[in-house]
């Protein structure tokens, strides 16, 4: 058989490289940091499960658990995730903030979401914004687009974060026409090594900031951070509540509890604890 007749592996594309495994190590886990353990599987269903199934018996904080694959990535709502193989960042991390209150643990995805914002920033040189909860957006061709998302999730006496970002995708592989990659958003770099070590040393620092404050968003500066960040903030949105309400208004504020505040058009205030959200005024004069 010639190398041209040689069937093409599905880990062979060459703008796709594995990911170096010791050398992440050597640049992430560290005495008294807060990664303890760093593992890279070739493909698996969910980082998010297989930690929460992990964290049942006793998990250490710290952990750290990445997949070149997911073949069944969850996102918000039961929604799925899915990208070719090595194309993004696929990835969970295990938390237990033991000392900061229980009510204030709904700041974790908001939090994971600065810290991505912050850490592409500098290592991809995109500006990436935030959708309240928890999307990462881009601009691409002047509409913004999603290019990730974060999805928390209790488990055992702590907390399961997982992320999913789009780097390497490029259009024919996109999964809808919302949706975008680092790379068709201009990035510098599409190095999936400098951009983890980039998210993840972000992450550790503002999960740090805002344990030293006892969780309290405002104090630790988390608030104002997200606020800054937040492309929802000052848009008409529709949010889509559970129990099949539906609210629209202008998104106001992120206020004390993370929660988006919507002023209605009878002029009253109302906070979104949870719910799906549409930016009905978005930029390039689409939804996102």
């Amino acid at each position: 058989m010639t190398p041209s007749d040689t069937p093409q592996s599905r880990w062979s594309d060459l703008d796709r490289p594995p990911l170096n495994v010791p050398a992440l190590r050597r640049g992430l886990l560290r005495p008294g940091g807060l990664w303890t353990s760093l593992d890279v599987v070739e493909t698996t269903g969910s980082t998010n499960s297989d930690l929460a199934r992990r964290a049942a018996a006793g998990l250490d904080e710290g952990t750290v658990l990445i997949a070149e694959e997911q073949t069944a990535g969850r996102g918000r709502l039961d929604r799925t995730w899915t990208a070719p193989a090595r194309s993004g960042l696929f990835f969970s991390v295990y938390l237990k903030p033991g000392d900061v209150p229980a009510e204030r643990w709904g700041w974790l995805p908001l939090l994971t979401g600065v810290a991505a914002a912050t850490g592409l920033a500098r290592s991809a040189g995109v500006d990436t914004a935030l959708k309240w909860p928890n999307d990462l957006l881009v601009t691409v061709e002047g509409a913004e687009r999603k290019a990730g998302g974060i999805l928390a999730e209790r488990a055992g006496d702590g907390v399961v974060v997982g992320m999913g970002v789009n780097v390497s995708l490029r259009a024919d592989e996109l999964p809808a026409p919302t949706a975008a990659s680092l790379a068709l958003a201009g990035a510098v770099s599409t190095d999936r090594e400098t951009l983890l070590r980039g998210v993840l040393r972000s992450l550790e620092h503002w999960y740090g900031q805002w344990r030293a404050a006892d969780g309290d968003a405002a104090a630790s500066g988390l608030q104002e951070a997200y606020a800054a960040g937040c492309a929802t903030l000052g848009r008409t949105v529709r949010a889509q509540l559970p129990g099949d309400r539906t609210l629209t208004g202008e998104a106001v504020a992120i206020d004390g509890d993370g929660r988006l505040v919507l002023s209605t058009g009878n002029g009253l205030q109302e906070p979104v604890s949870a719910g799906d959200i549409v930016h009905l005024r978005g930029a390039g004069g689409g939804l996102v």
